[in-house]
């Protein structure tokens, strides 16, 4: 595929430039209509700047577009990307023009306006049905008048995609807008699909052993599909946070009111069998009866969690199992927080497991998502992990083997 040096070998000055970028970043909940929200987590901001700032240095007149949130593809003050374009030109030290609506008067006008070294940020994609419509069709207008800001590709207009955590979606300003531009891969995607290489063995090379995997969050439902890719390559596969419980219980464990997908009980218990010494479980387990700043906790053996309590981290015997497992690792993938982080009395499995991660002595790749999230919440230096990524949801789909659609439609040329 093109990359982004392409485009700046061409040469960019006074071309109009779509980059699609990642900005679906967490807002405070000042007030009711959204009118003084603040970024709360600026992580997928500063991913995108390296691009912007390339391409804005060499006098391309750039074009920024992004989602936030889940809106109904209508406007919607909760989920104006008015605060990110406020950040946005704090972090660039420059101004950005901000367009009150997304291929309207607004953005048009300001888009023809740019001059060279300029940053237009339009508003939401998302509140535009024609962004997430389900067929082509639907999706085809929008992504014709997105287009069209850049002056179409007569008038020397381009695309980037630089928006790795949206690559999974065949939306239109991710796939569309590409089939109708010169389109070219953004460093952070080039950057995302060449480590998760690494983790599949694509890139040229065996993957480093041991392989560690480890596996928090919430449901296994979420994570089986990838689990299923996984296990006949790694190693050893770490499981913790809620989805651990399936498991315990699958092992004929009782799990209190822990998080249980009954319906996954079975397979989990197949996959145990299958896995022979692979998976670990941990061992012991923070419980609680209430998710609260001030819980009363207890710390039980896995196999022993009280009736009427919640399983709500994993304790530190897990952690140190775990970190010992890590330790020797030549490569490792986390995704998913060991428990309920962001409360204070269950965030020490996590920023345990983060540290240990950190000691591997090969690759560390963090699948973004909740675990970037916890990495910059517990004040983990994210330069310590080798890879965070942007895209949780893009990196789970890639290791278990999907088409991204963002990816494949910048590889036709």
């Amino acid at each position: 595929m093109r990359t982004l040096d392409d485009l700046i070998k061409v040469g960019v000055a006074g071309r109009r430039v779509l980059v699609r970028s990642d900005l679906n970043v967490p807002l405070s909940a000042d007030t009711a209509d959204g009118s003084a929200r603040s970024v709360t987590d600026d992580g997928r901001i500063r991913a995108s700047l390296p691009v912007i700032t390339k391409l804005l240095n060499h006098g391309a007149r750039v074009i920024v577009c992004a989602h936030l949130g889940r809106p109904k593809g209508e406007p919607d003050p909760r989920y104006s990307l008015r605060p990110v374009a406020d950040r946005l030109a704090q972090l660039l030290g420059r101004p950005v023009e901000f367009a009150l609506d997304t291929v309207g008067e607004s953005a048009r006008l300001l888009a023809d306006g740019l001059a060279n070294g300029e940053l237009l940020l339009l508003e939401n994609v998302r509140f535009n049905p024609g962004e997430t419509a389900k067929d082509e069709a639907g999706r085809s207008d929008f992504a014709r008048a997105l287009a069209l800001l850049t002056g179409g590709e007569d008038e020397g207009g381009a695309y980037v995609d630089d928006a790795f955590g949206a690559v999974h979606r065949a939306h239109a300003s991710v796939y569309d807008v590409a089939k109708l531009l010169p389109h070219y891969c953004g460093d952070l995607v080039r950057e995302e699909v060449s480590v998760l290489q690494r983790l599949t063995g694509e890139a040229g090379a065996d993957i480093a052993r041991p392989f560690v995997v480890v596996l928090g969050g919430s449901k296994v439902s979420d994570k089986l599909a990838v689990i299923q890719a996984l296990l006949p390559k790694v190693d050893r596969l770490l499981v913790g946070g809620g989805m651990c419980f399936t498991f315990l219980k699958a092992q004929g464990h009782e799990v209190g009111d822990s998080l249980l997908e009954a319906d996954q009980i079975e397979t989990c218990r197949r996959l145990l069998s299958d896995a022979g010494d692979k998976i670990v479980l941990p061992s012991d387990i923070v419980v609680a009866r209430d998710i609260s700043d001030d819980a009363d906790t207890e710390t039980v053996p896995a196999e022993a969690i009280p009736a009427g309590t919640k399983g709500l981290d994993i304790g530190p015997d897990s952690v140190a199992r775990f970190a010992e497992v890590l330790a020797d690792a030549d490569t490792v993938f986390w995704n998913g927080p060991m428990g309920v982080f962001e409360v204070r009395p269950f965030a020490a499995g996590t920023k345990g497991v983060a540290e240990a991660v950190t000691t591997a002595k090969g690759l560390t790749v963090v699948g973004g998502g909740d675990s970037a999230a916890a990495v910059r919440a517990l004040g983990i230096a994210e330069q310590r992990f080798g890879h965070i990524s942007t895209g949780g949801g893009a990196s789970l789909e890639y290791l278990e083997g999907k088409i991204l659609p963002g990816v494949a439609v910048l590889e036709e040329l």
